[in-house]
């Protein structure tokens, strides 16, 4: 007869067990956002997690959240199941929520509260069909703040940028798309397609700035042809002159 030993490791399962079920803007803004964010940082010691179960409780599976988005700074990039705040020793810094009318009430009630509770900076609503949150794109930091939490209000500034003093980048609406940029170089952030896109551009530019520089070149080669092929002419007509 085996004994098999017993074990009294904790089990953090990976999902949660609720169904994904957003529109197809909610899905595309959550793929767009992760990969301008993770553009931004490649090669920096800068975690970009999505849809990730976050706990926040040693030993205490129940509690947990699950972020569309966040960042964590000095965090390694590399694979993760599940993020474990006390094995990485290191809290979310920033959180970016998509609000969507199944999870509005999470968004802005019940989550703060845990962010609050864990030290996260900063966090981020966001509404990419424009329906349920008013405006479309709110952004909180943790103070002394009057929110039920321990979160003020990030006030755009009058050209309606909001600052994340996490990640020093700015973000404010055009139309009801989201737009981030850089705060010191005011670089808008693209994704990889974009970024591909645009390099693509520079090349195509480069290339007729190419041929117009050579083209250039042939003609004033030909200008110079024809210029010292009539010098040469008028030269023999002074020597025949002269003899």
């Amino acid at each position: 007869m085996s004994i098999v030993p017993s074990t009294n490791e904790t089990e953090y399962p990976e999902s949660d067990g609720k169904p994904v079920g957003e529109t197809d803007a909610h899905i595309e803004w959550t793929f767009r956002i992760r990969d301008m964010l993770r553009r931004r940082y490649a090669g920096q010691r800068v975690y970009v997690g999505s849809n990730m179960l976050v706990y926040y409780q040693e030993g205490s599976p129940s509690r947990f959240f699950v972020p569309d988005q966040f960042i964590v700074l000095d965090c390694e990039q590399r694979d993760r199941r599940v993020f474990k705040i006390w094995d990485e020793g290191r809290t979310p810094n920033v959180i970016f929520e998509l609000t969507s009318r199944s999870t509005r009430a999470d968004d802005e009630g019940f989550k703060p509260h845990i962010f609050e509770q864990i030290g996260v900076g900063e966090y981020f609503l966001y509404d990419p069909v424009a329906e349920y949150l008013k405006p479309s794109l709110q952004g909180f930091r943790l103070g002394s703040g009057s929110y039920g939490t321990g979160y003020e209000r990030i006030e755009p500034d009058a050209d309606g940028w909001v600052m994340c003093e996490q990640l020093d980048i700015e973000m404010r609406l055009d139309g009801i798309n989201l737009v981030m940029r850089d705060a010191a170089t005011q670089q808008v952030l693209l994704t990889s397609a974009e970024a591909e896109d645009v390099a693509e551009q520079a090349r195509e530019v480069e290339q007729v700035r190419r041929e117009v520089e050579q083209v250039r070149r042939e003609a004033a080669e030909a200008k110079i042809a024809d210029l010292q092929a009539e010098l040469q002419r008028l030269r023999d007509e002074l020597k025949e002159r002269d003899s």
